[in-house]
């Protein structure tokens, strides 16, 4: 299967400037370009008023043209991309989840048509992020830069399955961009400050375990990628996420896992991520294993 590069386009800034990140990372991959563009609202816009009128509205004009535009744009500033685009008839998340079934990556704006505007990622981006069937970028709004030329992908460390995910896709990233990988491990703010001798055992322990898992992630990533320039750097915050997201502003891109150690097993996205995604300073990649 010839997986493709799938971006969910509404006509809105947000969704535009995710069609441009798409066509980046379509060309990176040599894989060609979706647009998709689903129809029917969540909340019902776009379904029948008359209940005895049990069809599936018809893709609208407006929307075919604004696909069109927005893919011959796309073909004539990438020469080489292949775009496809295409209307569904579905709610723009469910539909853009079913699409990443058979996609190498799906990605999303910070926020499409209809606003939500208390918050940097939508509905539709958070319902994708968090149930997509392979990796999904959520990139940033429109106005922030799309990625500082030769800054480093940055991928977070804490030694869980997730974060193992992320480590590799971050290699094959950074590898696909030719900048360098590095490895983050956020431990306890503090550590640095005198302390009372019973607590000097404890942050010499939690150092080690930070230069531990530093080492066995870049080991793994230097056995595959041995050309690949990759560092380490631990990393003093309030929270793994704090930690994550002060560093992401010297990256173009941070990888997060679905979720760490700190478990949330109910939740699809922890804490970390969710943070990530609505807070960092660069596109984030939500590193789900492709299906």
């Amino acid at each position: 299967m010839n997986r493709q590069v799938v971006v969910g386009v509404d006509g809105s800034p947000s969704s535009l400037v995710a069609a441009e990140h798409a066509a980046r990372a379509a060309l990176l991959r040599s894989r060609p370009l979706l647009l998709v563009h689903g129809y029917l609202h969540p909340l019902g816009y776009g379904v029948p008023s008359n209940p005895y009128d049990l069809g599936v509205p018809a893709p609208t004009e407006e929307a075919r043209k604004m696909l069109e535009r927005t893919a011959a744009d796309l073909a004539g500033r990438f020469p080489g991309l292949a775009v496809e685009a295409r209307q569904i008839a579905g709610g723009p998340g469910a539909t853009m989840v079913e699409e990443s079934r058979r996609a190498d990556l799906v990605v999303v704006g910070s926020r499409g048509l209809g606003g939500f505007t208390g918050l940097l990622l939508g509905s539709v981006g958070a319902q994708v992020a968090a149930h997509a069937h392979c990796p999904v970028l959520v990139v940033r709004p429109q106005g922030q830069p799309i990625g500082v030329d030769g800054a480093p992908v940055l991928v977070g460390v804490d030694g869980s399955e997730s974060s193992q995910l992320a480590v590799g896709y971050g290699a094959v990233e950074a590898t696909l961009r030719d900048v360098p990988l590095v490895l983050a491990h956020v431990g306890p703010a503090g550590a640095e400050r005198p302390v009372p001798d019973e607590l000097e055992e404890v942050h010499a322990a939690e150092y080690a375990e930070t230069v531990r898992l530093l080492a066995d992630a870049s080991t793994v990533v230097r056995t595959e990628h041995p050309d690949l320039v990759v560092r380490e750097h631990p990393v003093r915050a309030a929270s793994p996420a704090q930690g994550l997201i002060e560093a992401s502003g010297a990256a173009s891109l941070l990888v997060v896992g679905t979720r760490g150690r700190a478990g949330f097993a109910g939740l699809l996205l922890g804490s970390v991520s969710q943070a990530a995604i609505h807070h960092a300073h660069c596109p984030v990649l939500v590193a789900h294993p492709v299906s």
